[in-house]
């Protein structure tokens, strides 16, 4: 019988996965954030952060009401939305892969070329809001398309990916990157 980690382990997972997106060149070195949701809390990492020396102590407290601890994420609203849509997210990350971005700046949605790509994510949608906008209308944008993809992305912006464990939502991140190079190095043969 396997033991379901506990609160400390989660927020230890959750802050080294987030530098793992720094390590491996999908977030600089304050971009992005991350997220994961226990019972009703959702443990977010906060504003302007940096992914080099985040601490489990840094992470900030919210909650699936819609409550947001002092210092959290700008997106901190938008990972409660996601959580909110979906009973089965458990982690949610938002990060900056440049091939991802790049691929998908005018597109309305990104198709992977190679075989685990087209795997995970048959299509990959990309949502278009405008930048005074975003903060406003992105929660509920990104909930929505999360309900039915994996990963969507916020064009000219990032990849959002949501699981049911940290290390699923670290990976679809990582992999839809990876796609996205593959794509990329593609159309340049």
């Amino acid at each position: 019988m396997s033991r379901l980690p506990d609160l400390q382990q989660l927020k230890q997972a959750l802050v080294q996965h987030y530098k793992w997106l720094r390590q491996y060149g999908c977030n600089d070195s304050h971009s992005g954030n991350a997220s994961f949701r226990w019972h009703d809390d959702v443990w977010v990492t906060p504003t302007g952060c940096c992914a080099d020396t985040l601490t489990t102590d840094d992470l900030v407290l919210c909650h699936i009401d819609g409550q947001c601890g002092d210092k959290a994420s700008l997106d901190a609203p938008l990972h409660i939305a996601v959580y909110q849509k979906n009973d089965q997210a458990r982690a949610l990350f938002h990060s900056h892969g440049p091939y991802t971005v790049a691929m998908t700046m005018k597109q309305k949605s990104f198709t992977p070329i190679d075989f685990e790509g087209q795997y995970y994510f048959p299509e990959v949608p990309v949502i278009h809001i405008n930048y005074a906008q975003y903060v406003e209308l992105a929660p509920a944008a990104v909930a929505q398309t999360l309900q039915d993809y994996k990963v969507t992305v916020v064009s000219g912006h990032g990849v959002y990916a949501c699981a049911d464990t940290i290390n699923l939502a670290y990976k679809w991140t990582c992999s839809l990157e990876l796609s996205a190079k593959t794509a990329w190095i593609a159309k340049q043969i």
